[in-house]
């Protein structure tokens, strides 16, 4: 099993950041290699990404939900085998840090040796900035789900 972590300060407070991703299907927008998401239920969610030329299709549930705090999950079906935990943590009044957890299972030679040469975590850093650009510059989320799991 192969782990990550990573954080990113955003400029905005911490319900902005934490309103706006659970706005899954948004995901899209700024994580690299995500094709698209359908939010089947408050706590389910089907992917479908392409990470150099690899399709994946997989479900994740979420297992843990607490408003302006934590989200997490893990994959239930397909192909992928991960898990992890996003936090907010406010800094101050307008701004809040994002950090990432997150556990997978490298399937095949290809990805053991992208893992080993640290492409996840590079994406995965990637994907945080691009995170902080789109909240910041839209300066208010796209929407929210509030509920607690």
């Amino acid at each position: 099993m192969s782990h990550v972590e990573e954080y990113v300060e955003v400029n905005v407070p911490v319900r902005t950041a934490y309103n706006q991703w659970t706005q899954f299907e948004e995901f899209p927008v700024f994580m690299e290699g995500v094709e698209r998401i359908h939010q089947r239920t408050d706590t389910l969610t089907h992917w479908v990404t392409n990470v150099n030329g690899v399709q994946r299709e997989f479900d994740a549930q979420i297992t843990e939900q607490l408003p302006d705090r934590r989200v997490a999950w893990m994959t239930v079906t397909g192909e992928t085998r991960q898990a992890g935990l996003v936090t907010f943590q406010p800094i101050d009044a307008t701004t809040t840090k994002v950090e990432l957890h997150m556990n997978w299972v490298p399937e095949g030679l290809a990805e053991s040796a992208a893992d080993k040469l640290g492409f996840v975590k590079r994406q995965v850093t990637g994907d945080l900035k691009r995170f902080k650009l789109f909240i910041e510059s839209r300066e208010s989320e796209t929407g929210a789900w509030r509920g607690e799991v």
